[in-house]
């Protein structure tokens, strides 16, 4: 059987890259990344795959559907976000023969399951999650819409467990894993800054890291509109911390976590790989607990603290039957290899349905168009057509 993997971004692509690692044997998989104005630079590719041979090339839709014509893949995994799954598996990859199996997933924690990530999904025939809540939760969307095809459980493939991880030094590391997307206000940025600087100063034996998703010249999943790194400058010059006080990193999250004494985020899956590690954690609730702060699953875990726990250095351990709801089921019931396989056999025998998507017709002409301008324009180019269309919207609304 072979696999062709496509990804958009960097969280995509370390996701795409395990799960590939967890194909049998037998298999042969390619791995590339479409190139988009999110496309990871080369030191994020490199990281995320860390480990491989090769790092994967960077391509256009173009480059991309001459190398799915040669490669021939019996499926297609799909790891992009939403829109550029959508455009992808609907038109840049549309007609190949023969017609692969398509493939997609999300990431990362995927609750509360959205109406948005199974529609932009649902022209795929397999949909690959992490959990028996998220299976459930989805498989309701999936039953009220329409669409889509088979739902997949596998555990989440960067789940390295301690004795994956060996320890090579000291557990003297607490980490913070950043978000992205929340919180969005920068004083509350700020805040989780001072109570890790609380806590380096009141705790002078332990390392305070801030665990960055991208430097903040780099490309992500999700703009980040206040920087950690660009904070804390602020916090220095105003003289509210020291400037040693806690340091900035990057590199593989497993790595990071072989040396924690404690975790911290406020919504991050790295989460899942402090309990993976058991490393004791706080997840942040002093900016709320809801699906706005991407972390509503973490309700009922026994992991919700406040920054004053930071600043104490009070860390927790999860509650066992949380953990087996979310994400850390049995390996036997993971499926998403068999579903696919069996998929696979279905479409090489002719007997294989594909999955329709709720996103065909006029109505959704326009996002599409959209959508393909981002995988076929450079994207240099794309910035300068944004900056000038936003141009011209201000020169109108003067008149």
């Amino acid at each position: 059987m072979k696999v062709l993997a496509v990804a958009d971004s960097d969280s995509y692509l370390k996701w795409a890259a395990y799960l590939l690692e967890s194909l049998p044997s037998g298999c042969t998989a390619e791995l590339t990344v479409i190139r988009t104005p999110i496309t990871p630079s080369a030191a994020q590719i490199h990281a995320a795959v860390a480990g491989a041979a090769t790092d994967p090339p960077v391509l256009s839709a173009r480059a991309l559907r001459r190398a799915a014509e040669r490669f021939r893949p019996d499926a297609v995994l799909v790891a992009c976000t939403g829109p550029v799954v959508d455009v992808l598996v609907s038109e840049v990859l549309a007609g190949l023969e023969p017609r692969p199996v398509f493939v997609s997933g999300l990431p990362g924690i995927s609750i509360p399951a959205t109406e948005k990530a199974w529609l932009f999904r649902s022209g795929c025939d397999l949909f690959v999650l992490h959990s028996g809540r998220e299976v459930e939760e989805f498989t309701a969307i999936g039953r009220d819409l329409g669409g889509g095809g088979a739902i997949g459980l596998t555990r989440l493939p960067f789940l390295h467990n301690g004795q994956e991880v060996p320890v090579t030094g000291p557990r003297n590391r607490v980490v913070f894993a950043t978000q992205a997307k929340v919180p969005k206000r920068r004083e509350e940025r700020e805040r989780i800054l001072l109570a890790l600087a609380a806590l380096a100063e009141r705790r002078p034996d332990l390392d305070v890291v801030v665990k960055l998703r991208a430097l903040d010249t780099e490309r992500q999943t999700h703009n980040e509109r206040h920087h950690y790194q660009r904070l804390w400058q602020s916090l220095v010059t105003e003289g509210h911390v020291r400037p040693d006080a806690v340091r900035f990193a990057v590199g593989p999250m497993h790595e990071h976590l072989a040396h924690a004494a404690g975790f911290v985020t406020v919504s991050s899956t790295a989460a899942l790989e402090a309990i993976a590690q058991s490393v004791p954690l706080l997840v942040l609730s002093d900016f709320g607990v809801s699906a706005e702060m991407i972390n509503l699953v973490f309700e009922n875990s026994g992991l919700l603290g406040t920054l004053e726990d930071v600043a104490e250095g009070r860390f927790l351990t999860p509650d066992e039957a949380w953990c087996q709801a979310n994400y850390f089921h049995p390996a036997g019931d993971s499926d998403w290899v068999s579903r696919m396989v069996a998929l696979v056999g279905q479409a090489r025998s002719g007997r294989l349905i594909p999955a329709k998507s709720l996103l065909d017709g006029p109505q959704h002409a326009a996002a599409r168009r959209r959508a393909r301008l981002r995988v076929e324009v450079p994207p240099k180019v794309l910035r300068v057509g944004y900056r000038a269309k936003r141009r011209m919207r201000r020169y109108l609304g003067a008149f």
